[in-house]
């Protein structure tokens, strides 16, 4: 480690001079904008090494020329002191440890397609391990170290890479550039499926053998390409099996049904372990190898249902659900060194907490991080380390450390301190109120910089999407809160109906009523805000949404004048026309059924069906969308703005030809969120 330590000391120095500026040197705070924003270091995917003393992670910084993010390895040690930057390339992600703690596998696309590389910590430059055409995503490091796992989207016909890139080659040559398919799920997000599948491969550590395809000639994806994660591979404590989730059924795009299997990696039949009709995935072998956790979601056809803890006992072939009483949903698995306890992290009221829990069904839940939100945890060897990113409202995502029991919490980077220091920023406000028949419902409520209790403000209403998720406690660069508070408006976050880590029964109840108990709970918090707040100016509101939350953006504009201007990104407009999405049974769940055999609800949710029944649209609306958004049309918003135009209202639409559901690329996000201000400063100040 003598070269490391050596890099790390010249490192630190660098680091220390130029990212901590004394209170001296500290320029005057200033709200915080866009141009602060896509400044920042995003921290993501810490992983603690085997001996707990170092956790390396990926530091990705959006570069307005290249219009990307450029993405490296750091690593810094769990005693503190400055971290280390490993790689420069600006295209690397997801570091993985060797057991032994010498080396870090990663993804690299440095040399096109994404390939996994090497990296020994004594010093000198990364080895690419991986050569394949069809390139590498996930990838995972065997416990006793000779192999490395990883996937890769090849066509199951092809028995090699040769007759892979073949194919591709001939697919590049050929001027017909037709989407042909023959069964759902065809397209996905922001790509089609054109005939691969992800699958997984196993290589010697030491590259001294070619991959392996462990799933040759499956028709299915691992991990899934509609749900799938990291957590969804993982090796035995021996090293000779793997377990990962799949979807088999032929209809994908209506199934959520993933089940668990097991591979020889040696090479093997590949057995189905659970049977369930829910989602089972993040299987996690129990280091004395007699148990794989999971998590598991019960309820068929719904992507919302909450996942619970899971245990198959791998003697027996038994499974057993640990959690059915904790009305939460269970997320990032992992076991105590001993074998005797698992820990998950779970969304709770604006938060994600870190729980601990005995292997057994019922037992007593520890919250070991608790009230902040912590997310991606790692343990080490021992179990006597963690390592986990911690974020909020007004802190991006750090890395953070403790102690197994969540004691002795602390922070180990600081990448954007110097930044934060000169920026101005107010933290959330929570409250409560009755919503639609009295239900209890939370909000947070942000004031602008420099608030004045005195003045008057503006109000901007921020709708979520999903439409099951939360607004939470964490730091965002799409939809940023302080970013738009920062012109001088009051932000308002309401945890309306169909709300994540509000219990099972609250986020349900959104369905097969998307404009009910949810609209009415977003205009009773605006009622209780303006009621409690008097520097609100109730004259002077706003609302905005994305996906969902362009939803009830688009609802509200059919459904009352109460606001002077409505943002709608990507919102569902014609429920009908919402069946060309990529994930049916999101619609036929939420709707109850299809539109040919339950069209009352497609049309009685439709914010198009009411397109006139205020006369007109009366509301000054921006509508936002990507063309290749496959999740929600952006035909979508062409119907709404086209609607709007014809009734002569003050409208404006923006499309990005380039992006999905989510603007991602740094000049298009300052495009987007210049236009989003314009538009409220236009009809607001």
């Amino acid at each position: 480690m003598k070269g490391l330590l050596l890099r790390s000391a010249l490192a630190g120095a660098l680091t220390l001079a130029c990212g901590f500026a004394s209170s001296a040197q500290e320029a005057a705070k200033h709200p915080i904008t866009f141009d602060d924003m896509i400044k920042m270091h995003r921290v993501s995917a810490p992983q603690i090494s085997p001996d707990g003393k170092w956790v390396a992670y990926t530091v990705a910084t959006p570069d307005m020329e290249s219009n990307r993010n450029v993405s490296n390895i750091w690593m810094v040690s769990t005693s503190g002191g400055a971290p280390t930057q490993l790689t420069r390339s600006g295209h690397d992600s997801s570091p993985v440890w060797s057991p032994d703690g010498n080396t870090i596998a990663f993804l690299s696309s440095r040399s096109g397609e994404a390939q996994v590389y090497l990296l020994g910590l004594e010093g000198g430059e990364a080895q690419r391990l991986t050569k394949l055409s069809t390139g590498a995503g996930l990838v995972k490091w065997s416990p006793n170290g000779k192999t490395i796992a990883f996937t890769s989207s090849v066509y199951p016909d092809c028995k090699d890479d040769d007759c892979n890139k073949k194919r591709d080659e001939e697919k590049e040559k050929n001027q017909v550039k037709a989407h042909v398919a023959e069964h759902l799920l065809y397209r996905h997000w922001t790509h089609w499926n054109e005939g691969t599948r992800s699958h997984l491969f196993v290589l010697p550590a030491d590259g001294s053998a070619a991959p392996r395809d462990l799933t040759s000639g499956a028709d299915f994806d691992v991990p899934p390409d509609e749900r799938g994660g990291p957590g969804d591979i993982n090796f035995s404590p021996d090293s000779k099996e793997i377990c990962f989730t799949a979807v088999t059924d032929k209809m994908e795009a209506i199934s959520t049904n993933g089940d668990l299997f097991t591979v020889p990696v040696a090479g093997g039949d590949i057995k189905r372990i659970t049977t369930e009709q829910g989602f089972d995935g993040e299987p996690v072998y129990s280091p004395d190898g007699k148990y794989i956790a999971y998590h598991s979601q019960l309820k068929p056809e719904y992507e919302s249902d909450r996942w619970r803890v899971m245990l198959y006992d791998r003697q027996t072939e038994k499974n057993e659900n640990l959690t059915e009483g904790f009305d939460r949903s269970a997320d990032e698995l992992a076991w105590s060194a001993d074998s005797k306890s698992i820990y998950f992290t779970a969304e709770n009221e604006t938060q994600k907490l870190l729980y601990e829990m005995a292997a057994r069904p019922g037992a007593e839940l520890k919250k070991t991080l608790a009230d902040t939100y912590n997310a991606s945890f790692s343990l080490s060897g021992t179990g006597k380390t963690m390592a986990f990113e911690r974020t909020s409202l007004t802190m991006p995502g750090e890395v953070f450390t403790a102690s197994g029991d969540g004691s002795n919490v602390r922070q180990l980077t600081h990448h954007n301190d110097a930044m934060l220091a000169t920026l101005e920023m107010n933290p959330q406000e929570t409250f409560w109120f009755d919503g639609a028949a009295g239900t209890r419902v939370q909000a947070m409520l942000i004031r602008p910089p420099k608030f004045d209790p005195a003045k008057k403000y503006p109000l901007l209403v921020l709708l979520h999407g999903g439409p099951q998720t939360m607004w939470s406690n964490s730091w965002g660069y799409r939809w940023n809160e302080e970013v738009f508070s920062a012109p001088g408006y009051v932000t308002l976050m309401i945890n309306r109906r169909g709300s994540t880590g509000y219990g099972q029964k609250f986020t349900d109840e959104i369905t097969n009523d998307w404009g009910g108990k949810a609209y009415l709970d977003v205009m009773e918090g605006v009622d209780y805000a303006l009621k409690k707040y008097p520097f609100i100016d109730g004259t002077r509101m706003a609302a905005a949404g994305g996906s969902y939350g362009g939803y009830m953006a688009d609802w509200i504009a059919t459904h009352n004048g109460r606001f002077k201007a409505v943002i709608s990104h990507a919102g569902v407009y014609d429920k009908v026309a919402m069946y060309a999405t990529d994930e049916l049974w999101f619609e036929e769940h939420d709707m109850q059924g299809t539109p040919w055999s339950n069209p009352e609800s497609y049309h009685k949710w439709a914010p198009a069906s009411y397109a006139g029944e205020l006369g007109k649209f009366k509301t000054p609306t921006l509508v936002i969308c990507g063309e290749r958004d496959y999740r929600v049309p952006y035909t979508q918003s062409l119907e709404f703005f086209n609607a709007l135009q014809r009734q002569d209202v003050p409208s404006k639409l923006v499309v990005f030809p380039d992006e999905g559901h989510w603007i991602l690329k740094p000049q298009n996000a300052q495009f987007w969120y210049k236009t989003f201000f314009d538009w409220l400063a236009l009809y607001l100040k």
